[in-house]
């Protein structure tokens, strides 16, 4: 083996976490980064079975790239169904505590509501039942 081989590349090393100054160094880095980022959400996903979405916007051209496992829309679109779930169970509990300062969200009637609220109905009375089950059992 020869001891007196100049290495051609630095390898691994620690760096100092601080803004890059040089546009091209900070695209190169920018770009490897990403798709080191990707990598290490893929094996995430892989090992916990874990749904994950990434959006990452870069400086230089302005674009969106976009990581998600099962896709990056489909998770958005969940995020966006349960953020329209939750906001409806609320308004659902102003609309009661308004008009029954003494009742609950839960004992509003299911005459009047919708397929849709329906639904909402019975995965919030669900949720309910869950936390519930876990307070009598701790």
């Amino acid at each position: 083996m020869n001891t007196n081989a100049v290495k051609k590349t630095q390898g691994r090393r620690k760096i100092a976490i601080k803004p890059i100054d040089n546009q091209s160094s900070r695209h190169v880095t920018f770009s490897k980064r990403r798709l080191g980022l990707f990598k290490k959400a893929s094996e995430l996903c892989i090992l916990t079975g874990a749904e994950i979405a990434i959006l990452v916007q870069s400086l230089k051209r302005q674009r969106l790239f976009t990581f998600g496992h099962p896709s990056a829309d489909s998770i958005c679109r969940e995020l966006e169904v349960e953020k329209k779930k939750k906001e409806s169970i609320q308004e659902s509990k102003m609309v009661n505590n308004n008009n029954n300062n003494e009742g609950f969200w839960w004992n509003e009637q299911v005459d009047d509501m919708g397929i849709d609220q329906l639904e909402e109905f019975m995965s919030a009375l669900g949720e309910l039942k869950k936390k519930v089950t876990m307070r009598v059992m701790n």
